[in-house]
């Protein structure tokens, strides 16, 4: 089994309950927060840790398409920031207000570093051996996100459908929670609404990525064509293929309708067998259309 962070030893050690595994992301997925922590938590904490003030608007419109209206929506929160910075330095409107993104440098050589989770206590441990101004703006930044995240976003329930969806698929499936996100912001999320119980275990960036999630609870236990992962960003649907799972896509701006499918028709063809092959391979081809990989203003 490939090592794994101690914080993940419970998707380790899952038994399986039913003969169904089913993975959910939460962002964007099963709770329409994607929306209020870029644009409400993230975005102004980059503008005003990383001296972005002069070139607000730019910096926002990188960072709205880099996490939300792009192929990378959903990506860790550290390439996505330096992406950020990559898009603005090339930019003319932000050379012409004499503005220089950060270059990043230490704070790539963190995200290449596979031995450092890729976490808020990934970076804490990388700092003590790399010390740099630069990566103590880092935790400031990704500290205040954590904190306004904290103070912001509350009282956004599930989309229509997720809970229906889960109570019918309670006495049918494992279910876990599969994220990005810090464990403590999804557990308080998910047991605000009460949806907690139908999961076996809420699984955030202190255990790994999302692709070990799934390996580590699901791979060796589960029938491949039994085990599917439900997400909203191209990463969750990279994280099902590199196990061997299948896909159901939470369209961006379609979430309600997609889940309204999924508890309507989706997750019968699953629970069947007829979920894999054509029907699978519609449904990613729509979600992909959506996602482009070119800024609006590149165009």
């Amino acid at each position: 089994m490939t090592d794994f962070p101690e914080a993940a030893r419970p998707l380790a050690e899952l038994r399986p309950q039913h003969d169904f595994f089913i993975g959910i992301d939460s962002d964007g997925c099963a709770f329409d927060t994607m929306e209020v922590k870029h644009k409400e938590c993230f975005i102004p904490n980059t503008i005003k840790h990383w001296g972005l003030q002069p070139v607000s608007k730019y910096a926002r419109q990188a960072a709205e398409f880099v996490n939300l209206y792009s192929k990378w929506r959903g990506i860790n929160r550290w390439p996505a920031l330096v992406m950020v910075f990559d898009l603005l330095r090339e930019r003319d409107e932000v050379r012409a207000r004499h503005v220089n993104p950060p270059e990043a440098v230490h704070i790539r050589a963190f995200i290449e570093d596979d031995a450092y989770p890729k976490s808020n206590d990934g970076l804490k441990a990388y700092m003590t051996e790399h010390p740099d101004p630069e990566l103590d703006t880092a935790w400031a930044w990704t500290a205040g996100v954590n904190d306004t995240v904290t103070d912001m976003v509350h009282g956004v329930p599930p989309f229509p459908f997720v809970r229906e969806s889960l109570e019918y698929l309670g006495d049918k499936a494992d279910m876990i929670v599969v994220s990005a996100t810090p464990v403590e912001a999804l557990t308080r999320e998910w047991e605000e609404h009460e949806i907690d119980q139908y999961v076996r275990v809420i699984a955030g960036q202190e255990m790994g990525k999302k692709g070990l999630h799934l390996e580590l609870a699901a791979c060796d236990k589960y029938a491949p064509e039994r085990v599917l992962m439900i997400g909203d960003a191209p990463g969750d649907m990279k994280a099902a293929r590199q196990n061997g799972a299948l896909f159901y896509p939470i369209n961006p701006g379609h979430e309600e309708e997609s889940w309204q499918r999924f508890y309507e028709e989706a997750l019968h063809k699953f629970l069947a067998g007829a979920y894999a092959g054509q029907y699978e391979a519609t449904l990613v081809a729509e979600f992909e259309a959506l996602l482009p990989d070119v800024p609006p203003w590149k165009k």
